[in-house]
């Protein structure tokens, strides 16, 4: 039995930037990587990976060894990220805290060896005592080395699918003590290396490896079919040994190690090992199997004049605290290995520890030609893994990841504008697939981060969750023949009468009075004296009625007063057409106000108009949206440096007049002068007509959310310009509505990023996102009893637990 003690054999020399010198004389540039989030990447983007990596590794120095090294840690969310300041965020935090997942980190290492010939024997001791002179000093050979690295770097980078950085000091002493501690967390302890077993600490090790051509079956590609989302009408696509990573769910490492041989050197041998199985084929058929493969490999290599030939070895070193654990680890993984018809090689004995610490960066060029395949670079790279769990922004929406459930922070609002201009969303799906419920949990969290939201509905959908922050919310509720209390003509002093505001009321004007016209810039000159002269002749309460009063006075003179041509306002026709909303017009309850009542919303930072009795009447809604607009206007829009958001819910039946569409399309441009969103909700993206407004608001919005359509997302995908991989993500959409971990699935698509995300939610937050049922009901019978929303939810899910 062996013992070794990092403290007295370390690997490290010494370390210079993301250089580390080795013990035996090599060199090893270090780098971290960041891949795409699993699931998110289509046929095309492996194919275009793997030639990434063909490009980028093809042409470094003869006898350069790349180690590419990815670590799966089982680990427990600590919830450290999530905000816990609020009652809802302080469930959240909660439910997910201790949750089960696999931690992935990429390593991917250069190195330079002494040994250029990369020759060596059957087992190589990496701890033996080596002198100082082996030691290579940072001469030219090994600034052009780090030079050509940089650029393979670089090429990779460049590709935007991957980005690799490199690894600074600590870090590399960090993984050092790592690997050698047996990812023992909790203590220090020395390498035992037995006959028949290794440990570390706590952990008991064992290994899996390719380390021969004869491991291989017919093919590898750089992606195959993934069954768990596959069916009859599409197909998913995920890396060819992706089996090996995340999903495998258990501690382990992936090792893919490549010596970039002399390409002439190895068609020589190859040569000449066919020519030796040539004369012994008859003798057997394992000799026929052999011979079949490396013909093969070399009639690849003569086809090809970018073929590069390498020796290749790719190992899988896992662990358990209970050595009997070990055998299903190495069932599962062999299990693997067998859908992609390769017979892996079980190490035993000295071979498994030549394996396990021969893994380690600094000796990975420690293997000998007995434990390596040989084979052309682009079928090597075919056992990359590409892909990494979901990315959480630094802050951002919480979602859940689709392997393990855990939150993710998506950053849909993108301060930076790093991947979207606009970052107006829409949220798409059927009754039923929760639409409301995922707008309530995009709202909430936005309103707990600080960003002010007027909601307009006609569901009725937002006030429960609203009523647990009683002095921040207001609503705004439309009943028959009553007025909502916004008055656009109304100022408090002389100083609020700005150009701004001149130009706000005279677009207000001309929705009402000429909204089937294109209003020209002498109308709209016009219209602006007019305003000037009443607010300057006046000092009583201003209103629409006062307004229509002054001129209905001055109607004889007003035009030849202002030097106004009579082409370019035509007061019969004004009076005639607003006559509808003042006196004893048929709409004159909209704006019967004495006193402005917006007053009311400015100091809220939660405002619910509730629009539902007058959904089915166009102009009543037509003016309600009007004076809205004129109300967000003259508070919310007045703090440019304030986040806002404006939702139209049930936006469908809005949609149904065509002066509200283009009413709403006014919002999409004057959100852009603002710091601001729009968001839209929508049954079907057929809702939104087929024209040049719809298509201008779509143009608008970079953030889509769509929750499962079982009449499919056709429409979708021609309306958007969807890929054909968000298609198939889509089609891979499944909820779950049973058992402990209840959640929905729904495509995020920001700009051109895509993913299938979950969203589960605790009881509490659940209870609060309800608008309908016997539950909901429940709730709200619990909060008129007690007048206070928080203590009705926690009733509510001590109850039903």
């Amino acid at each position: 039995m062996n013992k070794i003690n990092l403290s007295a054999y370390r690997p490290i020399v010494d370390i210079q930037d993301n250089i580390v010198f080795a013990n035996n004389g090599n060199v090893v540039v270090c780098y971290r990587g960041e891949l795409p989030e699993i699931y998110s990447l289509s046929e095309k983007d492996f194919e275009d990976i793997h030639g990434a990596w063909f490009q980028a590794l093809k042409s470094l120095p003869v006898g350069t060894v790349v180690h590419k090294q990815d670590i799966y840690l089982k680990k427990s969310y600590s919830s450290a990220a999530l905000p816990n300041d609020t009652f809802l965020a302080e469930a959240t935090h909660q439910h997910f805290k201790g949750r089960q997942y696999i931690e992935h980190s990429c390593y991917l290492f250069f190195i330079l060896t002494k040994n250029k010939a990369l020759n060596n024997a059957k087992y190589v001791n990496p701890f033996r005592k080596v002198s100082k002179s082996i030691i290579q000093d940072y001469d030219e050979n090994i600034k052009g080395f780090v030079g050509s690295v940089s650029d393979s770097i670089a090429f990779i980078n460049n590709s935007r699918k991957m980005r690799f950085v490199s690894l600074k000091a600590k870090e590399i002493e960090e993984l050092t003590t790592t690997y050698f501690n047996g990812f023992n967390e909790d203590l220090d302890t020395d390498v035992i290396l037995g006959k028949d077993d290794i440990y570390i600490g706590k952990n008991h090790f064992d290994a899996l490896a390719v380390n021969s051509e004869l491991c291989f079956g017919e093919s590898v590609q750089s992606s195959k079919t993934n069954e768990k989302f596959t069916s009859d009408d599409f197909v998913f696509h995920q890396g060819f040994i992706d089996g090996l990573g995340l999903t495998l769910n258990e501690n382990h490492i992936v090792n893919q190690i490549l010596y970039l041989d002399d390409k002439q050197k190895w068609r020589k041998l190859l040569d000449k090992k066919v020519e030796e199985l040539n004369k012994s084929s008859n003798f057997g058929s394992q000799n026929k199997v052999v011979l079949r493969k490396i013909q093969y490999i070399l009639d690849q290599i003569n086809a090809d004049d970018n073929a590069r030939v390498i020796r290749g070895h790719l190992n899988v070193v896992y662990w358990a605290k209970d050595s009997r654990n070990l055998d299903k680890i190495t069932s599962k993984i062999k299990t693997e290995f067998k859908e992609l018809d390769i017979v892996p090689y079980y190490p035993r004995g000295t071979e498994r520890k030549n394996y396990i610490l021969n893994s380690f960066c600094c000796f990975s060029s420690n293997f000998s030609n007995n434990d390596l395949y040989v084979t052309d670079l682009k079928h090597a790279l075919c056992l990359f893994i590409n892909n990494s769990n979901y990315k959480s922004d630094d802050t951002g929406i919480i979602f859940n990841d689709r392997e393990h459930n855990i939150p993710v922070l998506k950053d849909v609002w993108d301060e930076q504008k790093k991947r979207i201009k606009a970052r107006n969303f829409a949220i798409f799906a059927p009754t039923g697939e929760g639409k409301s419920f995922l707008a309530n949990n995009i709202l909430r969290q936005y309103f707990e981060n600080g960003v002010r939201l007027v909601i307009i509905d006609l569901g009725g959908s937002y006030t429960k969750f609203a009523k647990l922050y009683p002095d921040k919310y207001t609503v705004l509720r439309y009943e028959s023949g009553k007025n909502l209390g916004i008055n656009p003509f109304f100022i408090s002093n002389r100083n609020d009468l700005t150009p701004e505001r001149l130009e706000d009321l005279s677009v207000f004007l001309f929705e009402l009075f000429a909204s089937d016209l294109k209003v020209t810039k002498a109308q709209s000159v016009s219209v602006k004296k007019i305003l000037r002269h009443y607010y300057n002749s006046t000092s009583d309460s201003y209103s629409l009625e006062g307004f229509y009063n002054f001129i209905e006075r001055h109607q004889e003179s007003i035009l030849s007063d202002l030097k106004i041509h009579p082409d370019y306002f035509n007061v019969t026709s004004f009076l005639h057409v607003m006559s509808e909303y003042v006196g004893d017009g048929l709409y004159s309850f909209l704006f019967e106000v004495s006193e402005d009542q917006t007053y009311k919303i400015e100091d809220k930072r939660l405002i619910v108009f509730e629009l539902d009795e007058v959904k089915d009447n166009k102009e009543i809604l037509s003016v309600m949206l009007k004076l809205i607009k004129s109300a967000i206007q003259r508070t919310i829009w007045r703090n440019r440096a304030e986040k806002g958001i404006i939702l139209f819910d049930e936006f469908a039946k809005q949609l149904k007049f065509e002066n509200v569409l283009e009413s709403v399309e006014f919002y999409y441009q004057a959100i852009r002068k603002q710091n601001g969103a729009i968001g839209i909700i929508l049954q079907s993206i057929n809702q939104l007509p087929n024209n040049s407004t719809s298509a201008s608001i779509l143009e608008n919005t970079q953030v889509i959310y769509s929750l499962n359509n079982e009449k499919g997302y056709d429409e979708l995908v021609k309306r958007l310009n969807l890929s054909s991989h968000d298609l198939n993500q889509l089609k891979s959409i499944k909820n779950n509505f049973v058992g402990s971990r209840i959640y929905t699935e729904l495509l995020i698509k920001i700009g051109k990023e895509s993913n299938i995300f979950r969203l589960e939610v605790p009881r509490e937050v659940y209870a609060a996102y309800l608008t309908d049922g016997e539950e909901n009901e429940q709730i709200m019978k619990l909060y008129n009893e007690h007048q206070d929303m928080e203590k009705a939810i926690i009733q509510f899910t001590s109850k039903t637990q």
